[in-house]
């Protein structure tokens, strides 16, 4: 059997070994038209950044080291110019020589990736506009920001690379500028969460343009512009375009494979394409989102090293399938990490899913251990039967860890309330007895079962002022005295049993604290009392994040006037 391989990296060089494994008499050629077969993508930010210092250490094997490991034959600085799926042939250019051939295949793997997303825009081919995608990008970069010492750069697109390498430029001393056309960074989050990034990131000197489209750019006097739409342009030593990557899939659609949203190729559960024997795994296809079920494009490194191996057992005639892509991700933001899995609310909503939402502040170990710090959690559940449907975790230390809790519960069909009762591990450096995640199952049971009602940030500025509502805030009168929400009087949990006289009973009432916990306490007692009462989700630490990015206009409210 002979298999050719288009396209190292991730998948096809994940593949290529897993041939060799299942079959040693396989014939395996990969065609890679970089000078590269298998890098690590996502440490390029990095070398950049000068945190990786040893070019070597971006490259994971090289040809002479895959033959001689693997028995497996990779040409660097060969390009695929089609596919020929009658003749069971492929096209192949050497991109040092010139030679252009023909290679005959019995089965074929389509590993090509995706390219960076580059506007049909003024300017863009610049040599002070850069994208990061290869090795051969990275070094490039890598030399300019050596040899230029650029004082300022602007980056186009506020996802995992446009962060990464605006957290290395910065680092560097460079002034960094973000712009891109959502008004959130990191699409994977939902805004409300996204504003603790947004904080950090102007926090150490970042600039945000949100909401801004980039209509081209201008080079002069060693300067680029990035033109914006209808306001002044920014001006600075280079540029990054990190707007997002597309399938680099135009010789699949040329040989007629059938195609999907942005050009990926449509492939089953087996990563067969609509071609006989020929096989497409990574950025380049189409899959199925394993909470809703719709096709998807998850252009991430788990997925497309998984989907490679899956291809290779099939190739070699075993029976393996992929169970769809959860969009588990996780990125380092100097001293913060963000993290996801499953779906947030924007996909909730776009595939008409009913669903509920827990959010929560806790420490990520034991408080009277020195050096806890909050993380704050977004579980996301379907009304009804519980199933979990996603998570955002965005904090310190610990972050991963839970991520990776929640993505196996997802993965392993959980409900909600399932999560309380996860025996996970226990040291005061490490958590607490209620794990967070524990916590969140708490959380959630106590809302499905009645025991509690809540009430979300967005939920704030419709509640009344007019008195027919009762505003309460549970902290202390420090804590009040800081900063409140507009309108809520502080009665502080530890007074509240004996000042319920000064609550109306016969009034909704709504309570808020600053994590979400002495609220809850709040309410267990003013719900025994007769009240009807509501407990605000995530505490005022994350009103007061949310609204001073999202609303700022009506952030500030004098609290004395309040009481």
């Amino acid at each position: 059997m002979k298999v050719v391989i288009v396209g190292g990296v991730a998948g096809g060089a994940s593949a290529a070994a897993r041939i060799r494994r299942l079959d040693e008499t396989a014939e395996i050629i990969v065609f890679e038209r970089t000078g590269y077969v298998s890098y690590a993508n996502c440490g390029l930010p990095y070398f950049v950044g000068g945190v990786i210092t040893d070019p070597g250490a971006l490259t994971l094997q090289t040809p002479e080291s895959f033959l001689r490991r693997f028995r497996v034959d990779m040409r660097v600085h060969h390009e695929v110019e089609a596919i020929n799926p009658d003749l069971k042939t492929v096209t192949v250019r050497n991109l040092e020589t010139g030679e252009v051939f023909d290679e005959p295949y019995d089965k074929l793997l389509l590993s090509p990736g995706a390219k960076p997303t580059v506007p049909r825009l003024a300017g863009v081919d610049g040599k002070r506009v850069f994208t990061l995608r290869t090795v051969e990008d990275t070094f490039a970069m890598r030399n300019f920001v050596v040899e230029k010492a650029p004082k300022s750069a602007v980056v186009a697109g506020g996802g995992f690379i446009g962060l990464e390498v605006a957290e290395n430029l910065c680092e560097m001393g460079v002034e960094v500028t973000i712009v891109q056309r959502p008004k959130q960074v990191l699409a994977p989050l939902d805004a409300d969460m996204a504003c603790q990034l947004h904080a950090l990131l102007r926090s150490h000197g970042i600039g945000l343009k949100l909401g801004s489209s980039v209509a081209g750019f201008e080079e002069r006097d060693g300067k680029v512009s990035t033109l914006l739409e209808g306001e002044e342009p920014l001006v600075s030593d280079m540029v990054v375009l990190a707007i997002g990557v597309t399938p680099d899939t135009a010789i699949a659609q040329a040989a007629g494979l059938e195609m999907g949203p942005k050009g990926s190729i449509v492939v089953n559960d087996r990563m067969e394409t609509s071609v006989p024997d020929i096989y497409a795994v990574g950025d380049a296809v189409q899959v199925v989102d394993a909470v809703t079920g719709l096709d998807a494009l998850v252009p991430l490194a788990g997925p497309a090293n998984k989907q490679g191996r899956i291809a290779a057992d099939n190739i070699c005639g075993g029976y393996s399938y992929y169970r769809g892509s959860q969009r588990s991700s996780v990125i380092k933001l100097f001293n913060m990490t963000a993290a996801t899995t499953g779906i947030n609310e924007k996909l909730a909503q776009a595939a008409g899913i009913d669903y509920e939402k827990a959010v929560l502040s806790p420490a990520n170990h034991a408080g009277y251990y020195p050096g806890g710090k909050v993380m704050t959690c977004k579980i996301l559940y379907e009304r009804g039967s519980l199933r979990l449907l996603g998570a955002q975790i965005v904090g310190y230390e610990g972050v991963d860890k839970r991520i990776d809790v929640l993505a196996t519960a997802i993965f392993a069909g959980l409900n909600a309330v399932d999560l309380k009762d996860l025996d996970l591990a226990y040291a005061p450096p490490y958590s607490s007895a209620k794990d967070p995640v524990n916590m969140a199952g708490f959380m959630i049971e106590n809302i499905e079962e009645g025991r509690v009602k809540q009430f979300h940030w967005h939920d704030v500025a419709d509640l009344p002022r007019d008195g027919s509502v009762t505003l309460l805030d549970a902290r202390t009168p420090a804590e009040y005295a800081r900063g409140c929400a507009e309108g809520f009087v502080n009665i502080p949990l530890d007074e509240l049993r004996g000042r319920l006289d000064e609550i109306p009973l016969d009034k909704p009432l709504y309570v808020m604290c600053q994590s979400g916990l002495r609220s809850y306490l709040a309410c267990c007692i003013l719900a025994q009392n007769g009240y009807d009462c509501y407990n605000f989700s995530g505490g005022y630490r994350f009103y007061s994040m949310v609204t001073s990015d999202l609303l700022a206009a009506d952030q500030a409210h004098p609290c004395g006037a309040d009481k």
